[in-house]
């Protein structure tokens, strides 16, 4: 950060950039989003804990947060320091459950608001089974001015929160005091922590602990070769021999080196000054990089609920080409719907009666559609019958294909795990599907009462009367747009056909035709409708874990106006 920035618009932006991040969920479960999800989460951390409180107090002491593994001797250390026991030590693990904020007196004003660690309560005074969680204070002379020293819970605890709550402090830290032990060095998860604090630009000072007398040399000289292995050889290394504790404290000799390390930082104040500084900086340099890797996950997210949507929109957009297929093919002019057809039309006699009987096949079908309330009922029972199971045997298999197709995606098969009952159709779609085509039914009438009673051209469907016609027309839809050249109707049972001229006969005049692609297409419109609702089910189980299609660019967006304002 150069000397000339201001402070209040770096401020704004990195809030800006924590509020981007924060808004930046990623829900939806692919490989490697748990790490990516604790890198969003230490990044909001970091700017709320350490980066916006260290930027509007430049001079505020030093926070040196004392961590390491389980029983590594951090409270003890931490003890040993202020010549009293104000973390408590122990055999039983995790020992430290609540972090412990050691400052003297005249600093602790710095520390009981919310302006360090702002989503930890505080307490006061020793330690207690309350106090879980809580930063505790305790003011003490033993200190000198402008120095804090923190000590947090094991790095890995046993409990998560405790593991969490560890990361949380040290990412808020000015500089860690990192102990570990003769014994324990070379484990996996310091080296995490040490890694992380070299990728932030964290000031850092290594404690070796409960080294055997005469290992010293030996032990240290491997350790710091480890150490400029891993990119930190510039760390200090303190060293710490195995000893017998004084009432729980390291003798004075013991602690020497780790007493003259802080007491040489808390006498040069342009050292101390200089070390906050670099450590802010490595902090700041290390944002882009970060923030990129939550951005790219965001749109690894984007693309794999994209994925999800488009098996899903393509499963129910091929079950309405079902049933458009059903409906135009005329497979539905089948079983009850012909049957109704085949009391009035014997083939026989209407194969014979096409060119000279038109009138007495019109008389026939006007008795059957307009003659008595139950003919009426019954043909339209029959279309109603014939139309249910297509609709939902359409929707049984787009429920049936979404699922498949999930199940071969990660996050999919997130979604689906624990679901019951989405691979099929909704339990309700039978009475759904039932009132809707009672309600085409009902528009069908009403479209030829408003559009075909009154016109010449379709003379033949007046006589029929409104419900005859609207029977007639709906029919009609059951073909294909295309005209009905080439089309055979099998009657029920398949053993004899209705040739084209019977269909013609009676639905031969354009606008009758034009009645029936609409009456189609209002159908199709009301299937589109049920079948979006059937797939709900599954935009309800994405809509949580969708990102905002946006949210990666403004993320960068967001490090762009951080970068500008340093």
């Amino acid at each position: 950060m150069s000397a000339t920035a201001a402070p209040s618009a770096l401020m704004d932006a990195l809030e800006r950039l924590r509020d981007e991040l924060r808004a930046a969920e990623l829900g939806a479960e692919l490989p490697g989003v748990d790490g990516a999800r604790l890198d969003r989460r230490a990044l909001v951390d970091q700017i709320d804990d350490y980066l916006l409180p260290r930027l509007r107090q430049m001079d505020a002491p030093l926070l040196m947060v004392v961590g390491g593994s389980t029983g590594a001797g951090k409270s003890t250390l931490v003890n040993s320091l202020v010549g009293a026991t104000v973390s408590p030590a122990g055999v039983l693990r995790p020992t430290t459950r609540a972090p412990v904020l050691v400052c003297h007196p005249g600093d602790e004003p710095w520390f009981e608001d919310d302006r360090v660690l702002p989503g930890l309560s505080r307490v006061s005074g020793p330690a207690s089974a309350g106090t879980n969680g809580a930063l505790r204070l305790h003011p003490t002379d033993a200190l000198p001015p402008g120095l804090a020293l923190l000590d947090s819970p094991d790095i890995d605890s046993v409990v998560e929160a405790n593991r969490a709550l560890a990361g949380q402090l040290l990412a808020a830290a000015d500089a860690w005091l990192f102990v570990t032990t003769a014994a324990r060095y070379a484990d996996a998860v310091p080296w995490d922590l040490l890694h992380a604090a070299r990728d932030r630009g964290t000031a850092l000072c290594v404690v070796l602990n409960r080294v055997p007398p005469g290992a010293g040399p030996e032990v240290s000289s491997h350790l710091r070769e480890m150490l400029a292995e891993q990119g930190v050889g510039t760390t200090d290394l303190l060293v710490v021999g195995e000893t017998t504790l004084t009432e729980g404290l390291l003798p004075d000799a013991d602690l020497a080196p780790v007493r003259a390390w802080l007491g040489g930082l808390t006498a040069d104040a342009e050292a101390r000054a200089g070390l906050v500084r670099r450590t802010l900086q490595g902090a700041l340099d290390s944002l882009p990089h970060r923030a990129e890797v939550v951005a790219a996950t965001v749109e690894e997210q984007h693309a794999a609920v994209a994925a999800l949507e488009e098996d899903l929109d393509r499963a129910y957009a091929d079950a309405v080409v079902d049933v458009d297929d059903a409906v135009r093919d005329g497979s539905l002019l089948r079983g009850e719907v012909l049957a109704r057809w085949h009391d009035v039309v014997g083939t026989g006699d209407v194969m014979r009666a096409l060119e000279t009987r038109i009138g007495w096949l019109r008389d026939a079908l006007r008795s059957l559609v307009t003659g008595t309330p139950r003919a009426d009922a019954e043909l339209r029972s029959a279309v109603q019958t014939s139309l249910d199971p297509v609709i939902h045997a359409a929707a049984d298999r787009a429920a049936e294909r979404v699922a498949a197709s999930w199940r071969q995606r990660p996050a999919g098969r997130a979604l689906l795990a624990g679901t019951r009952g989405v691979d099929a159709a909704s339990p309700d779609l039978p009475e759904r599907t039932r009132d809707e085509v009672r309600a085409w039914q009902g528009a069908v009438f009403d479209l030829v009462r408003r559009e075909g009673m009154d016109r010449r051209s379709t003379a033949r469907l007046a006589s029929l009367g409104v419900n005859g016609a609207g029977l007639t027309v709906m029919l009609a839809a059951f073909v294909s747009t295309g005209g009905l050249t080439g089309a055979e109707v099998v009657i029920a049972g398949g053993t004899s056909a209705l040739g084209q001229k019977v269909l013609e006969a009676i639905f031969g005049d354009q606008a009758v035709r034009s009645l029936a692609a609409k009456a189609r297409a209002d159908l199709l419109d009301r299937v589109r409708a049920l079948l979006e609702r059937e797939s709900e089910r599954f935009r309800a189980l994405l809509e949580p874990v969708a990102p905002d299609p946006e949210r990666a660019d403004r993320l960068r967006g967001a490090v762009a106006a951080v970068e500008r304002a340093r």
